[in-house]
């Protein structure tokens, strides 16, 4: 019983701790200088063969997922709990969503605002309201803009193996 009575509270006291700091932990610190990595090393192949998000556009109504692109644009928002989603602005003012891969890495909101260079694929996707929702909460969008989301949206969806902060 002793021994029961060991156990159960160690494993409390490890839940506790590790509920306690995931509350407490947040997007990552730093400046995101020109030059910093997030996640994987972006290759030199992929600097020297960049795209638009206009194009990634264009080749995602081609084919709905794109393996092994790279992207640049700049960064419009970053996730203000833990730093991990971003969305990136193209040329004609629209956005897209970029996630990182395995949940693997955070960026600093220090990116919002950076050119950055994306590693990785992309894909359109439908986008719940459920989903949409959180993701309009954890920006800390008004009451009021969350509530107007009451129907699925079409959305490219970009999944980072690396970021590289280019200026």
């Amino acid at each position: 019983m002793k021994k029961f009575a060991l156990i159960l509270s160690v494993v409390l006291s490890t839940t506790v701790f590790a509920q306690e700091t995931a509350k407490k932990m947040g997007p990552p610190e730093g400046k995101a200088l020109a030059g910093e990595t997030y996640g994987a090393q972006v290759s030199a192949k992929a600097e020297q063969n960049a795209i638009t998000p206009a194009k990634l556009d264009k080749k995602l109504k081609a084919a709905k997922k794109v393996d092994q692109v790279a992207v640049k644009g700049k960064v419009t928002d970053v996730c203000e709990k833990k730093g991990c989603w971003l969305t990136v602005e193209t040329e004609n003012n629209e956005k897209f969503f970029v996630k990182m891969k395995d949940y693997a890495f955070f960026v600093p909101t220090a990116l919002k605002g950076k050119e950055v260079l994306l590693e990785g694929s992309a894909e359109t996707k439908v986008i719940s309201v459920d989903e949409q929702k959180h993701y309009a909460e954890d920006a800390k969008k008004p009451q009021a803009e969350i509530d107007a989301i009451t129907k699925p949206q079409e959305e490219i969806r970009f999944v980072a193996n690396g970021i590289k902060v280019l200026k």
